[in-house]
């Protein structure tokens, strides 16, 4: 494509079905727009391989900030995904192995010339809840396993503790547990699975009823502001998909910290948006 106008392709979920009064990938492809950038929206499943080259399927977008009609698509065209100037890979998980393999294919365009953020071999390299793993100062107490005896154990040792997959979003799946909650042993069994998938098992923060703050890193850098998600009444999760209010306030000097240790790092591995 012609250099004077920039291109960008946007992989994400199906664009009916989004909110656009709290959707990121949104309102970056309303920025996009107005920067000039010619907008190519994509699903998932539209990318394909032929003879070591990464193609897609596409079709050109506009975007408008119109809570009844916030877009309108063209024609659909199938292309080198490397043709364009940059993608955004914007698929929520679940991370499963149809969302590794479209890192692969991507990872493909991006050896053709392709800028791809998130850096596709790092997308699959940092999940989302194991990668916290990685700076074990900032966390609460976390076991990660699928043995449903250590889950016990450790619920013993905690008292009080939160249980997820590690592949989720939107707080699905996600258990609060109490040591002598009746219904543990079953809720175990539920979420690994029988023993067969592993999860996360974190000390349970009171304070979390106060909200829990998503905050924007972008290129390292930590936007100065977050959003608090302050649970519904009677809710143990805080995701706005699970009925959270979102509010918006000032990073605190202690997400400042944990941003500047965390920042360099996500920027080094080439995850230049991240939440």
């Amino acid at each position: 494509m012609s250099t004077a106008v920039r291109s960008l392709g946007v992989i994400m979920d199906p664009i009916a079905s989004i909110q656009i009064k709290k959707d990121s990938t949104f309102a970056m492809m309303l920025e996009a727009q107005r920067r000039g950038w010619t907008l190519f929206y994509m699903l998932q499943d539209s990318l394909f391989a032929d003879n070591g080259v990464t193609f897609a399927r596409m079709q050109p977008v506009q975007v408008q900030d119109d809570p009844k009609q916030w877009f309108s698509l063209g024609e659909p065209m199938t292309q080198e995904l490397h043709q364009l100037d940059c993608v955004l890979m914007r698929k929520d998980p679940p991370f499963n192995m149809e969302y590794i393999y479209t890192t692969y294919l991507l990872e493909l365009a991006q050896h053709q010339g392709l800028l791809v953020v998130n850096r596709p071999e790092s997308i699959r390299a940092a999940n989302e809840k194991l990668f916290t793993a990685w700076f074990p100062e900032f966390c609460p107490a976390t076991r990660v396993t699928r043995d449903m005896q250590r889950i016990r154990e450790f619920l013993a040792e905690q008292g009080h503790i939160v249980v997820k997959p590690l592949d989720g979003m939107g707080g699905s799946m996600i258990f609060q547990l109490h040591q002598d909650d009746p219904n543990r042993s079953v809720i175990l069994e539920t979420i690994t699975d029988y023993g067969r998938r592993t999860v996360m098992a974190q000390r349970f923060l009171p304070e979390f009823k106060q909200g829990d703050k998503r905050i924007l890193v972008i290129d390292g850098i930590p936007f100065p502001y977050g959003l608090a998600r302050i649970p519904a009444a009677g809710e143990s999760r805080g995701n706005l998909a699970a009925g959270a209010t979102g509010v918006g306030s000032a990073l605190t000097v202690r997400e400042q910290e944990i941003c500047a240790a965390i920042g360099p790092v996500l920027k080094e591995m080439g995850l230049l948006f991240v939440g």
